[in-house]
């Protein structure tokens, strides 16, 4: 194909905005669910654990279809792919605002998952093409408007339930929402050979100049250890993430006034908020680190974190000022999982098919997501969370020390 010139820094940057924005849009598809379902129990008297098969559903065919929309945008380019998910987003949110049974809940959340996948593949591919200098940065920041995008709506989407009830919420923000995606589609572009620049060679970062394809990735060894490790650091976080509320008030700290610098909030809310928020900025941070000092060093950095935190609100988690605090600790040591393993991934097999293979890497989210309810029948089995906390701070060291012991040398 022809050399085209190199685009400007700006143009880059600008592609990378369109992104954050869709992924803004997409991101209340999953973060805000929580604050329907209250409702939506009150209203039909449905059992909570057969409503949240509905968000299990929407993570499962959120990841798992990523590959197949990745491979759409490897061939055909991002428009068509965009395009296609804003559309879905917007009519699953529809369903939900019409749905009266169980099943119709768990359809409008299946189509919204192949919607909000459809957009966030094509996003995080686009960051990783767009920036080979700054991979680890791009990916990061795609995926914060993912994680953090979602703190600018808690409250608006909480008003608008409690005053016109959650019927219209689902259907005005699906509407609005979906029809933000749709009008940024049209300005997707994917870089031509020579316009973005050459592989970067520095000494911590590992980056092949071969092109492996979907098939030749998925007979990889080192492939299948990092789907390993994203899958046990994964299912620690999206686990807290279902469960935080019912964490809290299980301990008893949940409706509890906590004040932090002049600010009081009852600590699940405060929990809340301040993890969207560490969630969402952990992931440029920790890409951009991992820009500097390599991918895997900054892997057994975080992993570790993130075992020690799980660990330690176990031990001080009943006290609602610590309760606070160290789940956004934890939130920040998870949340980094989403910018190193997609940069990680792109190093090792290239570019060309990189919206597919981070796609295939991308479904350990999916294997993680089926883990929560096993956390929900251990703590039932046990009466307690301890158990839970402490499978989970174990495979974080565990994946710590494989990203360094074993990860790294393989590479």
């Amino acid at each position: 194909e022809p050399t085209t010139e190199r685009v400007s820094d700006g143009y880059r940057w600008g592609q990378l905005v369109i992104g954050v924005i869709c992924m803004v849009m997409i991101a209340n598809l999953q973060y805000g669910w929580t604050f329907f379902v209250p409702d939506i129990q009150k209203k039909f008297g449905f059992d909570r654990a057969a409503i949240q098969w509905a968000f299990t559903l929407f993570v499962l065919f959120e990841t798992w279809l990523v590959p197949v929309e990745g491979w759409f945008v490897d061939k055909y380019g991002p428009r068509v792919v965009v395009l296609f998910g804003g559309l879905l987003c917007g009519i699953g949110w529809v369903i939900n605002s019409y749905a009266a049974s169980l099943n119709m809940f768990y359809l409008g959340q299946v189509v919204a998952g192949i919607g909000a996948g459809a957009v966030y593949g094509t996003c995080v591919g686009s960051a990783l093409k767009w920036f080979p200098d700054k991979r680890g940065l791009a990916a990061g920041i795609i995926a914060a408007g993912f994680g953090a995008g979602s703190a600018l709506t808690v409250a608006p989407i909480q008003w608008m339930i409690a005053d016109h009830g959650f019927q219209a919420a689902f259907f005005n923000f699906g509407i609005g929402q979906g029809l933000v995606v749709c009008a940024l589609a049209f300005f997707f572009t994917s870089p031509k050979k020579g316009q973005v620049p050459e592989v970067v060679a520095n000494a911590n970062i590992i980056q092949t100049r071969r092109n492996y394809t979907p098939g030749e990735v998925a007979r990889q060894p080192i492939f299948w250890l990092m789907y390993f490790m994203f899958v046990i650091v994964g299912a620690g976080g999206l686990m807290i993430t279902a469960n935080l509320k019912p964490i809290a008030s299980d301990i008893g700290v949940d409706k509890v006034p906590v004040t932090i610098m002049g600010i009081t909030m009852v600590a699940i809310t405060f929990a809340a908020t301040i993890d969207r928020v560490l969630n969402g900025l952990t992931r440029p941070f920790f890409g951009w680190v991992s820009d500097k000092i390599g991918r895997e060093n900054t892997m057994f950095i975080a992993f570790a974190m993130e075992g020690f935190g799980i660990y330690m609100l176990y031990l001080w988690g009943h006290d609602p000022l610590w309760f606070v605090l160290l789940s956004g600790f934890v939130f920040f040591a998870w949340g980094e999982i989403y910018s190193l393993f997609p940069s990680t991934c792109t190093d090792t097999f290239g570019t060309k098919f990189a919206a597919t293979n981070a796609g295939l890497l991308y479904t350990a989210k999916g294997t993680a997501a089926l883990l929560v309810p096993v956390a929900n029948y251990l703590q039932q089995s046990t009466g307690s969370w301890d158990g839970v906390f402490l499978v989970a701070a174990g495979a974080n060291v565990l994946a710590s020390l494989l990203a360094i012991a074993v990860l790294k040398p393989w590479r």
